[in-house]
């Protein structure tokens, strides 16, 4: 039998889970404790998407509190999407699609500016074929954004687990940051770090270790970077060995 971890890449987990607790619930954080990074690095004149959106209050905040004016939120669960629609029809503003973020298929190359990710390729990891779901889901995440878009990933993951999986998928260039677990809207007097403040992080993310000490209470905030330069450069390369190895008839 499928465990409940198992199911987390799974529609109906995720349809139970919202019939049964269909209150307004935010994975992580909320809108107003991530807002200094969403102004920090979203544009707000450019269409935002927040994949795994659940019933979270976030991408409302974003648009009541922030300022965004086109914010497109999809979820595997038709349930949510069917409630969330519904809770919001009279907000132009923000968009609910019923979509799963390994096949975003519907959206062309290049529509988004920004995606935000609160939990989503957690969740992913702790289901069934993980890995190859995750990198599924990075690539079309990487897709989808613009030349220079942003992915902001809020996860629970640290560097050493984390760094490889987005080096690997896609040509990003990442920054870290961090926030306490339990961030509440007044600023705390003596926070882990600087928020708006990049993390020093090196190529194994053991300047984080240095940074922050061993195993600190905080989830972590990447925000990676599309960068279409690194992939013409490597084509460009690649075209230069193939060329170089041809041999002379």
């Amino acid at each position: 039998m499928t465990t409940s971890t198992q199911a987390y890449g799974e529609p109906w987990y995720w349809d139970n889970r919202y019939s049964n607790e269909p209150g307004p619930f935010d994975w992580y954080q909320k809108y107003l404790t991530l807002a200094p990074i969403t102004n920090l690095y979203v544009p707000p004149a450019q269409p935002v998407l927040v994949v795994g959106c659940g019933n979270s209050a976030f991408s409302e905040g974003m648009v009541v509190d922030g300022g965004y004016t086109d914010v497109v939120n999809i979820d595997i669960s038709s349930v949510v999407i069917k409630a969330m629609k519904t809770k919001h029809q009279d907000c132009p503003k923000l968009k609910f699609m019923k979509m799963d973020a390994r096949d975003m298929s519907d959206f062309e190359s290049g529509s988004f500016g920004a995606v935000i990710d609160k939990g989503t390729l957690d969740s992913i990891l702790c289901g069934n074929n993980s890995r190859q779901n995750a990198t599924k889901m990075l690539e079309e995440i990487w897709r989808v954004l613009k030349d220079k878009g942003v992915y902001v990933l809020v996860t629970y993951g640290a560097p050493l687990y984390r760094l490889r999986l987005l080096r690997e998928s896609c040509s990003w260039t990442i920054k870290l940051h961090v926030i306490e677990k339990l961030a509440s809207e007044e600023k705390s007097d003596n926070p882990v770090w600087e928020l708006t403040k990049p993390v020093p992080l090196n190529d194994d993310g053991s300047s984080v270790e240095e940074a922050l000490g061993q195993n600190p209470d905080v989830h972590y905030i990447y925000i990676c970077t599309k960068v279409l330069t690194f992939i013409v450069l490597r084509l460009v390369m690649s075209l230069v060995n193939s060329t170089c190895h041809i041999p002379l008839l």
